[in-house]
C-alpha cells in the first residue's frame, strides 16, 4: 500500500474556517470520483501553534501508478487549481506501508 500524507497552510489566514470547509469537502469528493484512490481522511486542525498546517489529507493507494493517476485526474486538478488560487505552503510525504 502506498500512503500519500499533505499538509496544507494558507497563506491569507482571513476566511480560514470557510476555505478549510471547502477544501475538505473537494477533498473527500475525490474518494468517489478517482478509482485508484482507497481511503482518504482529511483532518483541520485546531491548534494555534504557529507552526502547525491548517488541513492534513492522508491517502492511500495500491501502487505509485494509482497516485499518478490522481495526480492528473480532473476532479484532483480543480483541487489544485483552488490552492493556487487562494496560495498555500504544502509539505507532502508517499511511502510504502
Amino acid at each position: 500500500m502506498l500512503r500519500h500524507i499533505v499538509m496544507i497552510k494558507f497563506n491569507e489566514r482571513e476566511n480560514l474556517e470557510e476555505n478549510s470547509k471547502y477544501l475538505k469537502k473537494l477533498l473527500m469528493d475525490l474518494e468517489n470520483s478517482i478509482d485508484s484512490l482507497n481511503k482518504m481522511q482529511v483532518g483541520i486542525n485546531f491548534s494555534t501553534r504557529p507552526s502547525a498546517h491548517d488541513i492534513v489529507l492522508i491517502a492511500d493507494f495500491d501502487n505509485e501508478a494509482g497516485l499518478d493517476e490522481y495526480r492528473i485526474h480532473p476532479e484532483h486538478v480543480k483541487v489544485l487549481d483552488f490552492l493556487k488560487e487562494k496560495g498555500v505552503q504544502s509539505t507532502v510525504v508517499d511511502y510504502f506501508n
